[in-house]
Order: structure tokens, then C-alpha cells, then sequence
């Protein structure tokens, strides 16, 4: 008898548990997804930077425009026409160590480092809080010219502005790294 019941519980315990499960699958979870009308609208990108072509052949005085196009054309990796873009703005405003910057950074996609230093240099001698010149001077001190020691001066003076955060950590890193190797021999 104590078989008997044992089984019987067990079996009731089984079909339960497929009743349950059946129940279960029948319900829907609710969606933890946001719903499509939240989301938002993927922007054409091609067409923006056809966009903002447009408006400063219209106005080409539009230095918000121009900063947005420049812009535009360096998020597409497209470095001549930001370069053209950032000259545009600098055109209607030369002091302006941001653009300065970012076109730095496009000399220096293109291998014109020369220009990429001249452009970190005059944006930091037109605003020597300007770190992100900083920054970018000493990448390409350390890494294009191979000049170890002006990328230890350019980012002694980054770490003087900006003693914490990940670009500090990194910088840190670096300094490190240069101090406990020495530079090989030229032509090695």
C-alpha cells in the first residue's frame, strides 16, 4: 500500500509538473524589448553629409555647418574632405584649438605629420588647457616621429591638466613604459 501511494503521488507530481509547463509556454513573457516607436530613426548618413554639402554651398558662412561636415567627413574616415571642411572653419574662426585638433588628426591619418604637430602646437599655444592637443601631440611624437622625448615633455604637460581618468591612465602607462626602455639604437 505504501508503494502504491508513493507512485501515485509521484505520478501526480509528473503530470503537474507537464500541465504547468504546457500552461507556461502557452503565456507570453512579457517583452523587455523597447517597443519600435521608442526607437530611435537610423539616419541616413550619406544623405546628412549631402545635407550639410548643400548648405554651405548655399551659406558658405555657416560655420556650425562647416564644423558639422568636418566632422561628418572624419567619422567617415574620409580625411582630405575633413581637412578641407576644418580649413573652411578656420577660415571664419583660425582659433579655434578643437578644430585645430581634430584636423591634426586627420594629417595624421594621412601621414603628414608635420602638419599634425604644427596643428597641436598652435592649438595649444592658443589655449594651453587644451589637453586633447596634448594628447595627440605625444602620439605622434612616440609613435610617427619616433621623438621620445618630446612625447615625454607633451604628455608630462597632459598630465599636469589631467592627472585622472582613463586618457591619464594610458598616458601613465606609457611614460612607464618609456622610462624602463631604453631606445634602441639608430638604424636597428
Amino acid at each position: 500500500m505504501k508503494k502504491e501511494t508513493f507512485f501515485l503521488v509521484a505520478g501526480a507530481l509528473i503530470i503537474g509538473l507537464l500541465v504547468g509547463l504546457l500552461v507556461s509556454k502557452g503565456k507570453k513573457e512579457p517583452s523587455s524589448a523597447v517597443p519600435p516607436a521608442s526607437q530611435a530613426p537610423a539616419v541616413n548618413f550619406q544623405q546628412n553629409l549631402g545635407l550639410l554639402e548643400e548648405l554651405v554651398a548655399k551659406d558658405p558662412t555657416n560655420r556650425n555647418a562647416w564644423v558639422q561636415l568636418g566632422h561628418g567627413y572624419f567619422d567617415s574616415d574620409q580625411y582630405i574632405k575633413a581637412i578641407e571642411a576644418y580649413n573652411k572653419v578656420l577660415e571664419l574662426d583660425p582659433n579655434d584649438p578643437d578644430i585645430l585638433t581634430d584636423q591634426g588628426v586627420m594629417f595624421r591619418a594621412l601621414g603628414w605629420y608635420d602638419k599634425a604637430v604644427d596643428n597641436f602646437v598652435k592649438a595649444n599655444q592658443l589655449n594651453p588647457l587644451h589637453a586633447q592637443s596634448l594628447y595627440n601631440l605625444g602620439v605622434v611624437y612616440r609613435y610617427d616621429l619616433k621623438d621620445l622625448d618630446k612625447a615625454r615633455a607633451a604628455w608630462k604637460k597632459y598630465l599636469a591638466l589631467n592627472p585622472v581618468g582613463p586618457g591619464a591612465e594610458q598616458i601613465r602607462a606609457e611614460m612607464e613604459f618609456l622610462e624602463s626602455h631604453p631606445p634602441l639604437p639608430q638604424g636597428k
